[in-house]
């Protein structure tokens, strides 16, 4: 049996008013730095985050990018992986049928956690995978005193 549903358009006008506040808020020169550093970006690699015990884990998929060309930032609060993948100059000789790989600069930002330590970080590149760990900080244990009742 079918259920009939009831179009209500202005709630539909409420819903896309509500998802575009956010940008029609923005400052307009933030969104024209925001439109020149996305021309500069031509490609992000794939990302996995992970949490483990003490730490939070981002590994990039960085194949064919040297560890030079690669930066790794933290500031105010956000991670930012950032570098460049250069295509290998065409041999002489070849005729490409696809190219289907990116090439050009890339850029990831992320958020940090509020229990992520920006100062214990760590970075290392194997086989194309760039690994960052963040470590947490340590939990503050709740103090305990104890009072003697007379």
């Amino acid at each position: 049996m079918a259920t009939l549903l009831r179009w209500d358009p202005v709630k539909e006008f409420d819903d896309l008013a509500r998802r575009f506040t956010p940008f029609m808020l923005r400052n307009p020169e933030a969104r024209l730095e925001e439109r020149q550093a996305r021309k500069a970006v031509e490609w992000a690699p794939s990302v996995d985050i992970s949490e483990e015990e003490g730490a939070y884990v981002v590994k990039a998929e960085l194949p064919e990018v040297q560890k030079e060309a690669v930066k790794v930032v933290i500031e105010n609060g956000v991670l930012t992986i950032s570098g460049e993948r250069t295509r290998s100059t065409e041999k002489t000789g070849v005729r490409y049928h696809r190219v289907e790989r990116e090439y050009g600069a890339f850029l990831r930002s992320f958020t940090l956690p509020e229990d992520a330590d920006p100062k214990k970080i760590s970075a290392n590149m194997k086989d194309g995978v760039l690994t960052v760990r963040i470590e947490k900080l340590a939990e503050a244990k709740p103090l305990a005193v104890e009072i003697n009742v007379e």
